[in-house]
């Protein structure tokens, strides 16, 4: 076992790490500065009505075990190192959720002397979710769509799920869709 089975290795170990973070990946949310509109719209997708879980998502209270990183609202001049600090605390692979106006652009804030701009100003971003508060379908629709992303294989039986929670499926943006201030319009990837 050389440099020739080296690659197969590598490759049935990768499936089997995006295998489990897509059955079971765990989220950790971080508010950057938000009015909370976004946080209370992130906790009603972890209720009975929504049920984030039965796609196998767990809300986690330490970066150190999660997967997903969760932000809402601008970044501050005072959040952007401890935002910084939790990202680099999350084992490899990670991910980055930006949910909100805010987190995406800066939002309402977007200019202030406090405000650094969007979470993709600090960090990469996998997948926005738009709207000012975004309803928990569409947080649900985004962690889904980053789902997919880790196993495409999988995304029929994702998109059932979704329908059976009541949320829309929403198809994923390419890249070169974009609105007029460099983001994606919709739900997009870096």
């Amino acid at each position: 076992m050389t440099t020739a089975t080296s690659p197969v290795w590598r490759t049935v170990l990768d499936r089997i790490r995006n295998w489990s973070l897509a059955n079971s990946p765990w989220l950790v949310h971080y508010n950057s500065g938000s009015c909370n509109g976004c946080d209370i719209e992130i906790l009603a997708t972890l209720t009975p009505r929504y049920d984030l879980e039965r796609l196998g998502i767990k809300l986690q209270g330490s970066p150190r075990h999660a997967d997903v990183l969760v932000c809402t609202g601008p970044v501050t001049r005072q959040s952007r190192d401890r935002l910084r600090r939790i990202y680099e605390q999350m084992p490899e692979p990670k991910f980055v959720v930006a949910v909100g106006a805010c987190s995406i652009s800066g939002g309402a804030f977007r200019g202030c002397y406090n405000i650094v701009g969007g979470v993709d100003e600090v960090i990469p971003v996998d997948v926005y979710v738009p709207g000012c508060a975004p309803r928990p379908e569409a947080i649900i629709n985004g962690v889904a769509i980053l789902l997919k992303k880790l196993q495409p294989d999988r995304a029929a039986e994702i998109d059932r799920l979704l329908v059976e929670a009541g949320a829309e499926v929403v198809p994923e943006h390419s890249e070169e869709e974009e609105s007029p201030d460099g983001h994606p319009e919709l739900l997009g990837a870096r």
